[in-house]
Formats: structure tokens, sequence, C-alpha cells
């Protein structure tokens, strides 16, 4: 199997994705996201999706060449058109300007419509909290959750992300999907032809499968229940319901070229923390030592960056058939 740099996978992925109709801008933004997940242990949000960005390249489901539009009705908050083009670009946008606005009003919201997938939802949350800022991000996907008791799904599996910063380190960073395990986990497993666990998903019948391909046309298992599914509501209201965007039901999916755009939507909050008090980013310190003063213990998101400083030193092994296909494509 290859072994990629960091910046040659970025190059190989931005190859494919230009090839195929993306802007550079495009492209690098979202060669950036999809090879930070691979460095960062998230394989379903990686590079296993360059096939399937292409392939909705290719149908005009997603515009490689859009441009976010960024508007600021409100001091505080930011309005993202990302008209129907990859999300990153549009999280790019966010990610530049709520910090200003954030150190400006003490609070800022951007709220992203016309979007597609935004992958490893702790990648912007985590760009935040390193500019100094305490950020929230909410996103929702493509109908793949029913309601509790029931068997259709009309909800995502819908990330939520939080990150804040800690003093001469890396800050935490939360990042979760509310079903239990992100479906992206699943299209990768039918890629490579391998079961799932018991417990990931349900059949169209609604029963427990260990089939990727049953799973992906059946439902999620959320996350916590009957919680999860309300949490997952939660997320469709603010990510969607009020940035204008599609709710889950209403999206095409992600996971291929069929149909029109999925027009879902994100909602980024980003809090100034000297805004709210002089000592909170110490006080998150004192949390966080408690914490890791346990044997054992570790905060969320250790494991992310452990893995992202071994790629960085030693490159990313992708398998020989992934490598092949994104050459190709």
């Amino acid at each position: 199997m290859p072994t990629l740099s960091v910046s040659a996978a970025e190059e190989l992925v931005a190859g494919a994705l230009t090839r195929n109709g993306a802007s550079a801008d495009a492209a690098s933004s979202v060669a950036r996201a999809l090879v930070g997940a691979e460095a960062d242990g998230l394989k379903g949000h990686g590079l296993s999706r360059v096939p399937t960005y292409v392939g909705q390249l290719r149908a005009g489901k997603v515009d490689g060449r859009a441009k976010p539009a960024v508007t600021r009705p409100k001091p505080g908050v930011v309005a993202i058109d990302a008209a129907h083009g990859f999300a990153y670009p549009a999280l790019d946008a966010a990610v530049d300007v709520l910090p200003q606005v954030a150190v400006e009003q003490g609070i800022a919201a951007a709220a992203i419509r016309r979007s597609h997938h935004c992958g490893a939802a702790g990648q912007p949350v985590e760009a935040l909290a390193n500019a100094g800022q305490v950020a929230l991000l909410f996103a929702n996907t493509p109908a793949a959750m029913a309601p509790w008791g029931g068997r259709t799904a009309v909800l995502g599996t819908n990330p939520i992300a939080f990150a804040c910063p800690l003093p001469g380190r890396a800050p935490i960073v939360i990042d979760l999907s509310l079903s239990k395990v992100a479906r992206g986990n699943i299209l990768a497993a039918r890629q490579r032809g391998e079961p799932i666990p018991e417990g990931w998903a349900l059949d169209a019948e609604g029963k427990p499968t260990t089939d990727p391909v049953a799973a992906l046309e059946g439902t999620m298992a959320p996350l916590g229940d009957a919680k999860g599914v309300a949490l997952a509501l939660m997320v469709e209201l603010l990510a969607a319901g009020l940035t204008g965007s599609r709710y889950a039901g209403e999206a095409s999916s992600f996971l291929d070229d069929k149909g029109d755009p999925p027009g879902t939507g994100q909602l980024i909050i980003a809090l100034s923390p000297g805004a709210l008090s002089s000592s909170a980013v110490e006080r998150f310190a004192v949390l966080a030592e408690a914490i890791e003063s346990q044997d054992g213990a570790r905060l969320p998101g250790a494991r992310r960056l452990a893995l992202r400083q071994e790629a960085e030193r030693r490159g990313l092994v992708i398998s020989d058939p992934l490598a092949d296909e994104i050459s190709q494509l």
C-alpha cells in the first residue's frame, strides 16, 4: 500500500476534483478537509469520499465552481449561501469571519444554507478554538434515522461539534454523530466489502443488520435511543429550520449522484471567552487537568490529535485500490 505525505495526498485529491469540474479554490478546500479527516483516523469522512464527490460533480449534484456568498444581516450574524457547492469553502468562510465578529459582539453565529456534506464537523470548531473562540457547530444531513417508535427516516445523523481553547496547547474538540456511528463508516464498510458490527443500523424492515448494503437502505440506530432522536430533531431545527435549508427528509443523499443538490445547512456559533469571563480559558484548563490526572482518562479528541501527528511524521497509508481509483478519476 502506498504511503503519501499529507501534501501529496492533498494534491492527489485536488487533482481528481479539478479534472472533474471543481475550481482550484474549491478543490483545495475539499482536499484539505478530506485529507485532514483521513489523518485524524476519521476515514468515513476522508479519502473514501472522493469517488462519490467526483460522481456528484459529473452529475451536477454539486457545483464545483460555486463561490460562497457572505453577508452580515445583523451585527452578530453572518449569512453564507454555499450556492449548492461543497460545504468546505462555506465553512472556511465562516471560520475566517467569525472570530472578528465574536470579539466585536461577544457572540456570533454563521448560518450556512444550500450546503452539502460537511465531513468531520470538528474541523471548523477546532479552527475557531485555535483562534481563541469557543465554538459550536450543528449540521443536518439527509434522512437516515427514524423518529423514536417509527420506521421511516425523517432525521439525519446530524453531527454536533464543540471546541474550546486551552492555554498553551491544543484545544478540546468534541465531534459526535447522533447515530451510534457516522453513516460514513457504513459507506466505508460497503466499499471494503466488510460487515458492520451489530447495533449500528436497521434494515428497511426495522430489523438489526450487519449488512452495510441493507443498512444504507434502512435506518441508523440513534445514539442514546430516544434521547439521541430528540437531539437529532433539535439539530434539524437549528441547522435547517433556522437557516432556511432543507430538512433531512427533503434532502437528496450525500452518498450517490442521484437527484438534485441536497441543500442541507449548518449553524456555527462562536463565543468570545473574554466577553463572558476574564478567567474562562484558565478555568477550562482546570477541568482538563482534573480529567487527565486520572490514570487511563483522556480528553475527547486526544486520539485524533495523536493520529494526526503520526500522519504528519510518517505520511498516510492508502490502499492500492483507492489510490488507483482516485488517480484515474
